[in-house]
């Protein structure tokens, strides 16, 4: 049996969350990142309910909506 410290360990540090793409950037403590598509609101708001339940408020960052200027 092998020990593995808290210091090997991978955990997640960043979740960035994107409204307008629905997606979320996962960002981890040894610089791995993952990204999740949401293929539609429900399964995106399922996603951030989940994020907003297990992951520390500091922890989450929204990115900014994407905007269209009007001329």
């Amino acid at each position: 049996m092998t020990y593995k410290s808290q210091e090997d360990e991978d955990f997640l540090t960043r979740v960035v969350v994107d409204t307008s793409l629905r997606k979320f950037y996962l960002y981890s403590s040894e610089g791995n990142s993952k990204t999740v598509d949401c293929d539609n609101v429900d399964e995106f708001m399922n996603v951030l309910e989940l994020v907003r339940a297990l992951i520390k408020e500091d922890d989450i960052v929204y990115a900014e909506p994407l905007v269209q200027n009007a001329e």
